[in-house]
């Protein structure tokens, strides 16, 4: 489910840039600029956040070609982070992510439609869990411009929402827990 999360925040960010002419972006872990966070309902009661640590992902933008926009994002399964260890050892197991089986998570744009002078709808293949399926991460570009550094920065947040099943993710957790959201926050650098 996590690897979901890093694949559509990466779409997404991609999409809503406002460059006007195509460039390539690498997404900035180095300086932890890039967030794929995760929360779904436990039992109905409360809310159970989590977060991916390890991740990269590049993207590349036309604000005069949308369309041909490109964004793909590697997500390191076993790097789930839910602050809880014994929690965090479970979801690696059979049970969730089958991180011995499945080390990674992908995300790869196939389709940006632009819904809004600042957001748009990401289309794209993830594979989790040894499952490809079709994803769209509502995406909104925050901004870009020079940093202090003498680069060149674009930066977008995304959600969406994923049925755990679809990714044969079969763990009963009741019906208040069928589902799990994904929430991006990009920041890439321009190469």
């Amino acid at each position: 489910m996590k690897k979901t999360f890093a694949g559509i925040a990466l779409g997404s960010l991609l999409a809503l840039s406002g460059s006007l002419q195509a460039a390539d972006y690498v997404i900035d872990k180095e300086g932890q600029h890039a967030f794929i966070n995760f929360k779904i309902s436990h039992l109905g009661y409360s809310w159970l956040y989590g977060r991916f640590n390890d991740f990269d992902g590049t993207f590349s933008w036309d604000a005069d070609k949308p369309a041909e926009s490109d964004v793909q994002v590697t997500i390191q399964t076993a790097s789930v982070d839910s602050n809880h260890a014994e929690r965090d050892k479970h979801l690696r197991s059979d049970d969730f992510l089958s991180v011995e089986e499945h080390p990674e998570a992908t995300f790869k744009s196939t389709d940006v439609e632009m819904t809004g002078e600042n957001t748009a709808k990401i289309t794209g293949d993830l594979t989790l869990n040894g499952v490809t399926k079709p994803v769209v991460l509502d995406a909104k570009f925050l901004g870009e411009g020079k940093d202090p550094w003498g680069g060149y920065r674009a930066g977008f947040e995304g959600s969406t929402t994923l049925k755990l099943k679809d990714f044969d993710i079969t763990k009963n957790l009741g019906p208040a827990s069928e589902e799990v959201e994904l929430i991006l926050s990009v920041e890439g650098v321009r190469q």
